[in-house]
């Protein structure tokens, strides 16, 4: 190192030990100014600088504006639980970590739609560029249903927690509910119809009616009429005939196997309402 070079470092150290001196002189004047305040006005000051964001947060949440925004939010909340149908009755949301762009935020849902009652809880992982929301992924999903319609959700919520597919789960529960509401309809219709011949057992969410003949003692029908949903959304309504005959013998036979296939041959045709009609004005006939 040369003469000039280490004329250079020693007046860089000479101006970094000048310029700590000063910042020691501001800290012990900064300090002994501190304590010239008593601990009473140290707090009073300390609640001052509370109070005034304070009556700041309660005047902005009462100005005309936001009260109107607020009043339009929940309208268009309204709006969407009524045209889905999904309920929600409990929400949360707390911050689970953040790490530059990325932030993690856990949420707790939980609601119904029509007779069926869900809760979730998933972590939502948002990362944002430029102060916009450029991808978001949804991990640790788990559903518990609570589901009073005799209809099996197990392979839907297992691949909707696998793929944490939320858009997936609501639509398919959606149209799921709607399935449930059109068959306690349709059982309504029948009980009120025929009270004396048709039987719900399981009230009007089960999955299945009786039907009496009040002209053979002994005579039964059952249609079963369930609900199938597979790991798609895919709603399928699967109805069958079952049979319960006292008489034994070939007609009784006959009429044993081929009642569910004349069924389910009238499913195809005239649909769901007029084949029940169907077997219905049969067996008051005696037929």
């Amino acid at each position: 190192m040369n003469s000039n070079e280490l004329q250079a470092c020693e007046d860089e150290i000479k101006s970094l030990e000048e310029e700590i001196k000063t910042l020691t002189e501001e800290y012990e004047h900064s300090q002994h100014q501190s304590m010239a305040y008593t601990d009473a006005e140290i707090m009073e000051t300390m609640k001052l600088l509370r109070k005034e964001p304070e009556e700041e947060l309660k005047q902005s949440e009462s100005s005309p504006d936001q009260e109107t925004q607020l009043n339009l939010l929940e309208a268009d909340l309204s709006f969407l639980m009524k045209l889905t149908g999904i309920f929600f009755t409990h929400y949360s949301r707390k911050l689970a970590g953040k790490n530059g762009s990325k932030t993690i935020q856990s949420y707790r849902l939980s609601g119904n739609c029509q007779p069926i009652s869900f809760q979730l809880e998933f972590k939502l992982m948002e990362e944002s560029q430029m102060n916009r929301n450029v991808s978001a992924i949804v991990t640790d999903l788990n559903i518990i249903i609570a589901c009073d319609t005799y209809c099996d959700l197990s392979k839907l919520v297992s691949r909707v927690e696998e793929d944490g597919n939320l858009l997936l789960f609501f639509r398919s529960l959606t149209c799921i509910s709607e399935c449930c509401e059109h068959r306690k309809r349709t059982f309504a219709h029948f009980k009120n119809k025929y009270p004396d011949i048709v039987v719900l057992p399981e009230g009007l969410y089960g999955d299945y009616m009786i039907l009496r003949s009040t002209q053979l003692p002994g005579f039964e029908l059952m249609i079963v009429w369930k609900i199938q949903v597979d790991e798609k959304g895919t709603i399928t309504p699967i109805l069958d005939l079952l049979n319960k005959i006292p008489l034994q013998g070939a007609i009784a036979d006959r009429f044993a196997s081929d009642a569910p296939c004349c069924f389910r041959s009238l499913l195809h045709v005239v649909g769901i309402q007029a084949s029940i009609e169907t077997v219905i004005r049969s067996i008051s006939k005696g037929k």
